[in-house]
């Protein structure tokens, strides 16, 4: 029985990868990408299709309408309850995700505080709550992808004035598992961000975020893709602005996941993907997990 974790920025192939070992390995396959917890958002946040999944069973993906809370914590505590399972059934398991935070609160001993009447910041995105703990103390060393401590300390901080220092967050493996990341070079790797939100935009992404306009979602607003083209749905911005900031938004997100992953992650078995012949990073992980 293995436990195998895939993580990487967005847009390096991790589906594709997790599918092939997979289907190799008689494995099931547990998402760890935030944005694919939510059932509406499909084209925007790459999520994956039937007939991608050939038939492997996948958890954690659709779990609640973009509408609803869900938390970190949420997400903790229903993926702890399939992968305690699987593993007593004796299954071999495949994690796969950008989220790098989902991974830490799955995998590692990531305990949550419980806080009473706690602020919700919805509308904002996780740069605009940064750059607002950054205002307010500007040594924290809080990531921008950690919303939920940004919201921790901006709670707090609004209800009493006082400032939560720094502390480090616990990084003791719960699981026995195998860590791979997927690497590419800047360059080609934003080249290929770019072309993706182009493709997404040929399967119909705007037509998605038309039909979810008028969704009271604020989370919405949030997304990568969704933002920027309700906003030119809405009059807001001109198309070629809508498109330009989704690629801009979307290769700085690929840039932040990198640097979380390679701060927080020990033992990560690096892979550089061959895009070009993509059965040579399949043989590689192989090797790598003795598979």
């Amino acid at each position: 029985m293995k436990i195998i974790v895939i993580l990487g920025p967005t847009g390096v192939g991790k589906t594709k990868l997790s599918i092939e070992l997979a289907k190799k390995m008689h494995a099931e396959i547990i998402n760890a990408d935030a944005t694919q917890v939510y059932i509406e958002p499909v084209i925007g946040t790459a999520k994956i299709t039937e007939d991608q999944m050939e038939n492997i069973p996948h958890h954690m993906l659709n779990l609640v309408s973009i509408k609803e809370n869900f938390t970190v914590k949420d997400y903790q505590e229903q993926g702890r309850i399939i992968l305690n399972r699987l593993i007593k059934e004796n299954k071999n398991v495949i994690i796969v995700g950008g989220s790098g935070l989902y991974l830490k609160a799955l995998l590692y001993d990531y305990k949550f505080k419980e806080e009473e009447n706690k602020k919700t910041y919805e509308k904002l995105t996780n740069e605009e709550l940064k750059s607002k703990v950054d205002s307010i103390y500007k040594e924290n060393n809080i990531h921008v992808n950690n919303r939920k401590r940004l919201e921790r300390f901006l709670s707090h901080y609004e209800e009493t004035g006082e400032i939560i220092k720094n502390k480090e967050e616990k990084d003791t493996p719960l699981y026995d598992f195998t860590l791979i990341g997927l690497t590419k070079d800047k360059e080609t790797l934003y080249k290929r961000l770019n072309v993706r939100v182009d493709e997404m935009l040929c399967d119909g992404l705007l037509e998605e975020c038309r039909s979810l306009n008028n969704m009271d979602a604020p989370k919405l607003m949030t997304l990568i893709g969704y933002r920027e083209f309700l906003n030119f749905i809405n009059h807001k911005i001109p198309i070629n602005i809508a498109i330009n900031e989704a690629k801009r938004r979307t290769r700085n997100y690929a840039k932040r996941q990198i640097t979380f992953m390679t701060h927080q992650f020990k033992n990560v078995n690096w892979v550089e993907v061959d895009f070009e012949n993509f059965n040579n990073t399949i043989k590689k992980v192989e090797a790598l997990i003795g598979f």
